[in-house]
């Protein structure tokens, strides 16, 4: 079975790995902590997947996209999910110019490289339908033309998981278009700390007559660590590191496992399989490797598939969680899920 392009050389990993570092260095600058996230995010920008990060508001998901655009010289935009937007506000629309009498094409937000779907939630079923369409085919068609999506393309998609009023889950084929589900935790208390002495320190920025209170993305550095290019050839790193025969076995058997489970009604797709196996690929390159190993699946098992499970009424009537019912399978194959 043959699963890698040539092998990458040790120059390109030692490019690529320079590369990664001073990207997170630079969104270390104004984003305190979060190192899984700014990971996961990087994951799925090189492996070509989307992103959905579910956490409380207040966590900084906003400003770690955006740091992470500016750094890497990506166009960012952000849409705010509410249950009145319309799948024109997001794709586009064919608008009259009234001088030649003839429509004309405005494109949406979602003519991007990264796309910030933030409480997607609560936007209605429609609209997340539109969205999660142009998500997988990448292409949006807009009156009788149909436009590619820029490349690289990444929608990295928010909501909060405890607010429920006022919001339409996303159902499991929709969640399923996700590469990668990360919950978000709060900071450790060391990590607050630093938050609010950086806070404390931002000051004010003068400005016409008056001045305004400065925030964290005030002082974001407008000036790039590297180009395009550098996150293409990590892209065509991604798909030269090698997966074993061994691993791929791995792969369906955690897969199948979550299917056979008795206390899972609903299991992993092929799908998740894919998922798993891109996203190792892409973390075995941020970490400097040319292989896939065990760890790797381990690490990112719950973000790939737990929201692709769903347990049966009765498992849930007792208590138990996805996360232990994953753990559990990952336990019986000598591994666990990691913290």
């Amino acid at each position: 079975m043959t699963t890698t392009s040539p092998r990458v050389s040790q120059v390109d990993l030692a490019q690529t790995e320079d590369y990664i570092r001073k990207v997170r260095a630079r969104v270390g600058t104004v984003v305190v902590g979060q190192d899984i996230v700014v990971e996961r995010l990087l994951i799925a920008l090189f492996s070509g997947g989307h992103l959905l990060l579910q956490g409380v508001p207040g966590l900084a998901k906003t400003l770690l996209v955006s740091a992470l655009s500016k750094s890497i010289d990506l166009g960012f935009s952000r849409v705010q999910f509410t249950i009145d937007l319309l799948p024109s506000d997001i794709l586009g629309s064919e608008v009259l110019d009234q001088r030649t009498n003839d429509f004309r094409v405005r494109k949406g937000p979602i003519f991007t490289n990264l796309l910030l779907a933030d409480e997607i939630n609560r936007a209605a079923p429609k609209v997340q339908g539109a969205l999660l369409e142009a998500m997988q085919e990448r292409k949006v068609t807009i009156g009788p033309e149909t436009f590619r999506l820029p490349a690289p393309f990444l929608v990295i998609a928010t909501q909060n998981p405890v607010e429920q009023a006022g919001t339409f889950e996303l159902p499991e084929a929709q969640l399923d278009r996700f590469m990668l589900v990360h919950r978000l935790d709060y900071p450790s208390p060391d990590e607050e700390r630093e938050v609010l002495r950086r806070n404390a320190s931002l000051g004010i920025q003068k400005q016409d007559k008056g001045a305004i209170v400065q925030t964290e993305f005030d002082v974001l550095e407008k000036q790039p660590v590297g180009s395009v290019d550098q996150v293409v050839a990590a892209m065509e790193s991604v798909n030269s590191i090698h997966v074993s025969d061994t691993f791929v076995d791995h792969v369906v058997e955690v897969v199948h496992r979550t299917r056979s489970h008795p206390d899972v009604e609903l299991g992993c797709s092929p799908r998740a399989g894919i998922s798993l196996i891109k996203a190792s690929r892409a973390r075995a390159l941020m970490h400097g490797r040319s292989y896939v190993i065990p760890e790797d699946l381990y690490s990112l098992a719950e973000d790939a598939l737990l929201h692709r499970m769903r347990l049966k009424y009765g498992a849930v009537a007792e208590g138990k969680t996805g996360r232990q019912v994953l753990d559990e399978i990952l336990r019986a194959m000598g591994g666990e899920i990691s913290a």
